[in-house]
């Protein structure tokens, strides 16, 4: 019996580690599902501006030229913070199996854990980045086109 006790033990331990990152994973849902609205609303803006773009000439059709370059850097940053998301958090589903393995084979796994939750952090970290910096075009963008 004393044996199942362990296995037991482990496994709650395991259970425990792996709490937090899945948080963290949920987190990260969340932020995948905010880009892809950023997403999808920087391509039908870009969809619209290309129908119209035909029907319009001098400084009108510059202005939505330029509005397009600016629409394509928010897309390529947004697909960018997307795959560092789910390079995160695909970084996290490896962490929680290899807590999970941790606990029925005989290896020390704290270093390779210790450094994908490393690597999923650094992940995390160059997805906000990305956001805050396609957030901080659109909104040059919405200030130049109310400017102007």
């Amino acid at each position: 019996m004393p044996v199942l006790d362990s296995h037991v033990f482990d496994i709650t331990r395991a259970i425990q580690l792996a709490v937090a990152p899945v948080f963290l994973l949920t987190a990260i849902g969340t932020l995948i599902n905010a880009l892809m609205g950023r997403l999808g609303r920087a391509i039908d803006r870009r969809r619209k501006l290309e129908e119209l773009l035909s029907a319009f000439e001098g400084e009108t059709r510059a202005s939505m030229v330029a509005e397009l370059a600016v629409l394509a850097k928010r897309i390529k940053l947004v697909l960018w913070a997307m795959a560092f998301a789910v390079l995160s958090a695909l970084v996290v589903c490896l962490l929680i199996g290899t807590a999970f393995l941790g606990a029925f084979v005989e290896l020390d796994l704290a270093k390779p854990v210790a450094v994908m939750f490393v690597v999923s952090i650094a992940a995390l970290t160059a997805c906000l980045i990305a956001f805050l910096r396609e957030v901080f075009l659109s909104v040059q963008a919405d200030r130049a086109r109310f400017v102007a």
